[in-house]
């Protein structure tokens, strides 16, 4: 990828694409030499869309790595809102952001076409930590309302083997809409982590498997969120942590060999963990239509969200983050280590 930036700690290693969404497209654990974003089975343009909205799900795909989009202002399918038209997974993702960079940060910035905000990025690695720390400023008159989101995909060497899911979300709901063919969930089914309702039966959403095409949400998270996928052989494992408060749900992806038709082709192997403000991953639009809710940005809002991904090899399964934003083994209370 031409125009990547690459970062780095002793531990850690993330390359960084400015010119298409800002969009961090790896992050390799240094020690294992294993990686754990997500990669697309086809070659990505490697330049952003022009008028910065992706017209549909097939034309962003174009652009998209694997990696770990921001969604902002839309998350989900094109729609007009407000009279706006707004792209597929909204602006930030395909558009490209002016930049600066050190040994072990890059600092991201971009005044948006679609909504009168700008947004601060600052991406920065501290051992086996990336921390994610974005700020955003309302420049308009009037309030606007956005999803604000983060397509955070997880694949590559993380999905090389049997892996496990955990979280402390107490509730999963299955999105009501897509219900592909390799869907084995009931769709609009919800229950407590990590079994929902499935259509011959319930699933274990914590133990993912081929093939299988299949979103849900989680939320009610008991404190601070946080959610970690982990091989079960702990060869690698990764955990993302957030503020509840600032997004409220995940977006849960599995895309599992269970997509025949293009560009898949039954190849993709990702699960998407994606924190959210809104419980939509079908556009601002169809949140409006199910009453979801969306962030409103009043005139002269100063907004801020941080997000911090541990890379790691693991000695078990994960039961909690502590509060520096790593994994705690399951033996282990949480507050100890």
């Amino acid at each position: 990828m031409t125009g990547a930036v690459s970062i780095a700690s002793d531990e850690l290693r993330v390359a960084v694409n400015p010119g298409v969404g800002g969009t961090i497209t790896q992050v390799t654990h240094l020690g294992s030499g294993l990686s754990v974003l997500g990669q697309v089975p086809w070659d990505p343009v490697d330049e952003p869309i022009a008028g910065f909205a992706a017209r549909d799900e097939a034309h962003w795909l174009t652009r998209f790595t694997g990696g770990w989009p921001l969604l902002f202002p839309n998350g989900g399918d094109a729609c007009t809102f407000g009279g706006i038209f707004h792209g597929f997974h909204g602006e930030a993702s395909i558009s490209p952001w002016e930049f600066t960079s050190t040994a072990d940060a890059i600092r991201l910035k971009r005044r948006f076409f679609s909504v009168p905000v700008e947004m601060q990025r600052e991406l920065k690695v501290e051992g086996d930590l990336l921390i994610v720390r974005e700020r955003l400023k309302m420049n308009g008159l009037r309030p606007v309302e956005v999803m604000w989101g983060h397509h955070a995909t997880f694949g590559s060497d993380l999905l090389g083997g049997p892996v496990e899911v955990s979280t402390n979300a107490a509730r999963a709901s299955v999105d009501s809409i897509y219900d592909p063919p390799a869907n084995p969930l009931a769709p609009g089914g919800q229950a407590d982590w990590p079994t929902v309702p499935g259509k011959q039966g319930s699933v274990d959403l914590s133990k993912p498997a081929a093939p299988v095409a299949a979103s849900a949400y989680l939320h009610d998270f008991a404190g601070p969120a946080w959610a970690a996928i982990r091989r079960l052989d702990n060869r690698i494992a990764a955990a993302l942590s957030w503020d509840a408060a600032r997004f409220p749900c995940a977006w849960l992806w599995y895309e599992l060999g269970g997509t025949p038709d293009p560009p898949w082709f039954g190849r993709g192997r990702m699960v998407g963990i994606e924190p959210c403000t809104t419980q939509s991953a079908s556009g601002l639009a169809d949140a409006r239509a199910r009453g979801t809710n969306l962030l409103r940005i009043e005139p002269g809002d100063r907004l801020s969200a941080e997000l911090r991904l541990q890379v790691f090899k693991p000695s078990g399964p994960v039961s909690a983050i502590d509060a520096n934003g790593r994994a705690v083994p399951a033996d282990m209370p949480a507050g100890q280590g």
